[in-house]
């Protein structure tokens, strides 16, 4: 593990090449994700692609930290838990959402508590959620639609985050600061 590339606009293959120059343009740089994810062009287009639907989601900014964030916690992806961090930051949300996140500790609403609770029950029951599970979600204000997009951005950071872990990817220098550890 760790001995993945990560590649710039030089070096990455022709088809990741318009990616990168998107992502770097987008991000003011090149996440090191994008760059070891170029060396597969469908994977990166996917994971773009996916992150960009996810972002236009019914759920607000609030919402979509707390399912990133629970999912990247869960999945102990340091890269992604880092990378989520400075997005909040840039969101402008409230830093203790984020360090709740982070530590696992309470959400400071029961809405986004029983959003994090159905993300880690989807994660942990791989999709196979209780009745009680669902109604739980229902009562908390949520709709069918917030629980099959739970599902969306639940995929794109099994992708992000299944690849930062196989490929061992070393954290952005602007995030380097935000650094987490389980």
């Amino acid at each position: 593990m760790g001995s993945f590339k990560i590649h710039d606009l030089d070096s990455a293959p022709e088809g990741s090449k318009p990616l990168l120059a998107k992502s770097q343009k987008e991000n003011g740089m090149l996440p090191n994700l994008h760059g070891v994810m170029a060396k597969a062009p469908g994977l990166l287009e996917g994971y773009q692609l996916l992150h960009k639907i996810f972002q236009d989601s019914s759920f607000n900014a609030e919402e979509l930290t707390v399912v990133w964030q629970t999912i990247n916690v869960e999945h102990n992806c340091t890269y992604c838990i880092c990378a989520h961090t400075g997005i909040a930051h840039m969101m402008k949300l409230d830093p203790a959402l984020t360090e709740a996140l982070r530590n696992r500790e309470p959400m400071p609403t029961e809405k986004l508590q029983v959003l994090q609770d159905t993300t880690l029950a989807m994660v942990r029951k791989r999709g196979e959620l209780s009745d009680e599970d669902i109604a739980t979600f229902y009562a908390a204000g949520y709709e069918q639609r917030q629980l099959l997009e739970i599902v969306l951005g639940l995929a794109q950071k099994v992708m992000s985050n299944y690849v930062n872990h196989i490929a061992e990817t070393p954290t952005d220098t602007v995030f380097k600061k935000l650094a987490w550890q389980k």
